[in-house]
């Protein structure tokens, strides 16, 4: 079986900084990301073609990530059945709080899942979540990324004892 792929669409490539950790994450959960830039207002038949023949070129879940008005992930989700998740990128005017609002107040019937602003590691984290129900090995490496985590916590705090006891 070949590995899922995951479509990354970002609404300029001005985003491309804030989706490195996206991809980097999907790459180590061994999923293929797929990285493009379409605009849901300067290229909206493009973004239309892309969502509607996503699921043709094996895309499984598509990562949507804009700024200010925010409507790639709607726009996208309005032409296909596939989950997409929507990661809102801070912009100069409102630190993101446009984006994200913009992404969450989705009509009923076109859901975006939306994590937090700039937030695109989760973006990928939910992606895996969700591709681990027909990816049985993904749990397994969601569950090994878990542990690691309690292992970088529990290493700080005993770093954190160490710095207290010798006040």
């Amino acid at each position: 079986m070949s590995s899922p792929k995951v479509a990354i669409i970002m609404g300029s490539d001005s985003d491309f900084d804030r989706m490195k950790g996206c991809i980097t994450r999907l790459k180590a959960f061994n999923i293929e990301p797929v990285v493009r830039v379409i605009s849901a207002h300067r290229t909206p038949y493009q973004a239309e073609e892309f969502a509607k023949n996503a699921e043709n070129n094996g895309i499984e879940v598509i990562i949507a990530a804009a700024g200010k008005a925010a409507h790639l992930g709607g726009v996208l989700a309005a032409f296909t059945t596939l989950p997409v998740i929507g990661v809102p990128i801070k912009s100069s005017t409102m630190d993101g709080l446009d984006s994200l609002l913009s992404m969450v107040q989705m009509p009923s019937g076109i859901p975006v899942a939306c994590v937090a602003i700039d937030g695109s590691e989760n973006a990928a984290i939910l992606a895996a979540q969700m591709l681990s129900l027909k990816y049985d090995y993904l749990k397994v490496m969601l569950s090994d990324h878990k542990k690691s985590m309690v292992e970088g916590v529990m290493k700080k705090d005993e770093k954190l004892q160490q710095l207290i006891a010798e006040l």
